[in-house]
Parts: structure tokens; sequence; C-alpha cells
């Protein structure tokens, strides 16, 4: 095996091509689930890699609790500084793990903080007006039934200040972008980036790349809704001048006050409808 054992570790360095390839030639559907498994797979790839690493090199350490069996001498062999190599994956392992369960218990946190701050709206209301006059909008996903607590349906989260800065037909947009978020279940994607960046921060880059693929998806939902691609392009980029950003920036918003995937949205809006097939021809340049 020699080197080629660590080759989980760095293979992830392969995922930002990828990643501009698929968005270049297929629909952000396609784009966003691609993405989002090879993520998931590289990510449990360089976990795997990592608890092999930890058994083969430590296990017939003095004080080690695991067998000595789970060491195989050919397979320390064929490990280049296993002992050494071993010891680093522990620290490591142990890191991504934490990281993990951080980012778990704040994906947790921050949509019971957001539920609980609806609970004050008007029961039902959908979208949730919020009395803010910065202007903002943000998908909320809903959290199933648990003992002692009913369950919570997904609900679009809007301020009184975004509203009053769009018009009647760019708050339909608005509103069909964001329920694209919840029926296609983005956040779901964005968790499963976002944890597979925890565990090597070489796949830190897919989650920039599954946000804006997921974006471009409610927009191209949204746009199809709406019938009209260019109001739907003016409302992104209405919004975008005048967004101050959520207050949880976490969850999914229609037009986020960073300026840089906003010009890439609205061109694709202004362009023909993106093919829906799942794979572009074998020969595409």
């Amino acid at each position: 095996m020699g080197v080629f054992v660590f080759l989980p570790l760095v293979l992830p360095l392969t995922a930002l091509p990828i990643a501009r390839l698929a968005e270049q030639h297929l629909h952000p559907r396609v784009t966003t689930r691609l993405l989002t498994l090879l993520a998931a797979v590289l990510g449990l790839c360089s976990t795997l890699c990592l608890a092999l690493l930890m058994v083969v090199g430590t296990a017939q350490l003095p004080g080690n609790p695991l067998p000595d069996g789970w060491s195989d001498p050919e397979v320390r062999a064929a490990v280049p500084y296993a002992e050494v190599a071993g010891a680093a994956a522990i620290p490591l392992l142990a890191a991504a793990l934490t990281v993990c369960g951080a980012a778990l218990r704040r994906h947790r946190r921050i949509r019971a903080r957001t539920h609980r701050a609806l609970d004050g709206l008007p029961a039902g209301a959908d979208p949730a007006v919020l009395p803010d006059d910065d202007p903002y909008a943000y998908a909320v996903p809903g959290t199933p039934a648990r003992p002692g607590r009913p369950a919570r349906p997904g609900r679009i989260a809007v301020s009184r200040g975004m509203l009053r800065s769009l018009d009647g037909d760019e708050r339909h947009a608005l509103f069909a972008h964001e329920r694209a978020h919840l029926n296609c279940r983005h956040h779901r994607y964005l968790l499963a980036v976002r944890l597979a960046g925890c565990v090597n921060p070489l796949l830190l880059p897919l989650r920039s790349a599954v946000t804006f693929a997921t974006e471009r998806w409610a927009d191209e939902e949204a746009a199809r809704v709406v019938g009209d691609r260019r109001l739907t392009a003016r409302a992104v980029g209405k919004a975008a001048l005048i967004a101050r950003g959520a207050p949880y920036p976490e969850l999914a918003q229609f037009a986020a006050p960073e300026p840089g995937p906003v010009p890439r949205r609205v061109a694709a809006l202004l362009g023909p409808v993106p093919p829906a097939r799942h794979w572009p021809p074998a020969l595409t340049p």
C-alpha cells in the first residue's frame, strides 16, 4: 500500500474541480445531490481512514486496550511510519467527531430558537411576518413530533422591511423561492456537507458550492412557479441590494448580503432554462 493508504485523506482536493464542472454542465438539482453525495462519501472515507490508521498503528503499543490481533504485522509493514500515523490519527479523529457533534448541536439549537421566535406570531401564518425593519427572509425547516412536543411544520419567515421593499410580483417570487427550500429539503443537503467539512477541512469548498447550488435550485423552482425568469432575477438582485442578513445566517436565505454569488444567479436566470437531463453528453467540452 505504501503512501496510498493516506489517499482518502487528500482525495477531497479533487472535489473543487468537480464542483466547478458540475455547476457549469448540470442542473442545480443534480449538482446539489451529486456534490452532497460526494462530500458524504469522501467524509466517510476520511473518517474510516483515520480509524484504521489508529487501530493499525496503536493496537500493539503497551497499554493500548485494543486486542493485538487487530494490528496485523503485514498490514503494519505496509503502512509508512505506522506508529506515528496511528498516534497522530487519535487526536485528529477525536477532533473531527467533536466538531461534528458541536455542529449538530448548533444546528438543533438554531432551529429550536427560530421556532420559539416564530411561536409568538399568529398560529398558521405562513409566511410569518417579523416586526423588523431590516430586510431579510429565510426558510425554517419543520421538526418532527417528540414526547411532550408536537410537530412543527416548516415555515417562511420574512421581515416587515423586506416586504416593504418588494412589490407584489417580487414578493410572489420571494415566497416561491423560500417554499422551494422547504419542499426540496435543502437544509438536509447543507447539513450533510457541513458535517463532511467538519470531518475533513479539505471538503470545506464543497459547502459554498452546495450552498450556491441550492440557491440556484430554488431560483429555478421560483421561476417555474412565477412563470417569469426576468421577474425572478429582478427580485433576487433587488433583495441582494437591500438585504442585511438574517438573524440566523445558517438558514437558507433568499438573498444574502454578500454580493459574490448573486450576479451569477441573476445571470443564470436571465439565460435559458438549464437542461433537465441528469448528465451532459459524454463529449461536453
